[in-house]
């Protein structure tokens, strides 16, 4: 019997120890919650990036532009792990590159011309061409 009282004293008192030693591990490594809003990357328009959506001023709304036209580097023997894409509204054209902040808004006079924005150039050929200044900097089917 006094084995038996003796080994719930020790057993107690060990239980009791640990808990005291939890809590107080609890109450330091406590930190103060920070607020985290979940899709809370909405830009000044209100689209979200994180769930792919992006600023279209040609269609006043959140698009997601890889639901467009995609523009792949032209091949010049380099590797590019950019795109561009493009999407269209009538006779207007907005073109988004991984190279400019703003998108940049293309027209053309009437079916089958190209679209052209000063030295921005998308030609409608077997795809699209992108050239700038003349020179080809994307293709696209």
């Amino acid at each position: 019997m006094k084995k038996m009282f003796l080994f719930l004293i020790i057993a107690s008192t060990f239980s009791c120890a640990k808990k005291v030693s939890q809590e107080n591990v609890s109450k330091t490594s406590e930190e103060p919650k920070k607020e985290v809003s979940v899709g809370g990357d909405a830009d000044s328009h209100g689209c979200k990036a994180s769930a792919g959506f992006t600023w279209s001023t040609l269609k006043k709304e959140c698009i997601r532009i890889f639901e467009g036209t995609k523009l792949s580097h032209f091949d010049d023997g380099k590797t590019y792990t950019t795109a561009a894409y493009v999407i269209f509204d009538g006779n207007k054209a907005e073109l988004f590159l991984d190279t400019q902040k703003e998108s940049i808004i293309l027209e053309r006079k009437s079916e089958g011309d190209s679209w052209v924005n000063g030295d921005w150039q998308l030609i409608p050929w077997k795809g699209y061409v992108l050239k700038k200044d003349g020179k080809i900097l994307y293709t696209g089917v």
